[in-house]
């Protein structure tokens, strides 16, 4: 049976959405034909397309179709305000009680962010002259970046202007030169006292609930991914997710995100920084 190239892409997109929620608009085409090709490479698959996409319909190389799709646009202390109000509002109130803070990072992609976070935790105990007890689950839905993120080595560039001042990349990372076609390129390794901070998981932020209990967090980092999400799907993504973060906690989001309904049930603090002060009844 003969197809276009749109019935293809618009078979992509019906996938993408039934098995993550993301919703692909119309002017990502260009960007569908890269993913096609990446699918090929990653399924070693050189037949027809719309026989892959149908098998993938049926089950089989679903893990393969979802790190293909999905973007994983990412780097250290992106967004840095939301950095520096965990580090000044949010973290000294359990430097001095001793109490340990549970942060949940979703869509955490090659590990930046969560990283970033443990970062933050290590600069505000230095600061304050207490230590913090801190733990962070980070997940994502892509089992490659996942696998990238718990290796936790990254590319650096001398003029890399991704940490801010109060970090020094020196502290928290292994530094290696590798050779290679195009000459030397400096290797950061992530120290092992960050890694114990995390723990990495697969999740899917459009599964109908998720695996954490009732107000089990005091900050939930949700940041750039609710923009692949319908607005419907995002109220859906939030209200989940708030029935996990405790009163009194920090829900962080995109800078082109919003809270949706859940504007009646926080306080805005700063710059997409939100405080939870009731439940959803």
């Amino acid at each position: 049976m003969a197809y276009t190239t749109q019935d293809v892409h618009n078979k992509v997109k019906k996938l993408l959405y039934s098995l993550t929620g993301i919703t692909l608009s119309d002017n990502k085409d260009i960007m569908i034909s890269n993913r096609i090709d990446k699918l090929k490479r990653n399924c070693k698959y050189s037949g027809d397309i719309m026989d892959l996409l149908n098998s993938i319909e049926q089950g089989n190389n679903v893990t393969e179709f979802i790190n293909s799709f999905t973007t994983n646009k990412t780097h250290f202390f992106r967004e840095d305000f939301h950095f520096v109000d965990l580090k000044d509002r949010v973290l000294p109130a359990f430097a001095n009680s001793g109490t340990k803070i549970n942060m949940y990072c979703s869509a955490s992609s090659t590990g930046e962010e969560p990283y970033s976070m443990a970062m933050t935790v290590f600069k505000a105990s230095e600061e304050l002259g207490k230590n913090i007890s801190a733990s962070i689950i980070a997940t994502d839905i892509d089992t490659n970046v996942l696998q990238y993120a718990a290796n936790g080595i990254y590319r650096y560039s001398k003029s890399s202007k991704e940490f801010p001042s109060w970090i020094r990349p020196q502290n928290f990372f292994k530094r290696r030169i590798q050779k290679n076609l195009s000459g030397e390129e400096i290797l950061i390794k992530v120290n092992d006292e960050l890694k114990r901070m995390i723990t990495f998981h697969v999740m899917n932020l459009s599964d109908l609930s998720y695996p954490f209990a009732k107000n089990q967090f005091d900050v939930i980092f949700c940041r750039n991914v609710l923009i692949y999400f319908s607005a419907e799907d995002q109220n859906s993504i939030l209200k989940k997710l708030f029935k996990h973060l405790k009163i009194g906690g920090t829900l962080y989001l995109g800078h082109s995100e919003n809270p949706q309904d859940l504007v009646h049930y926080v306080k805005r603090v700063g710059q997409n920084i939100f405080v939870k002060e009731k439940e959803i009844v």
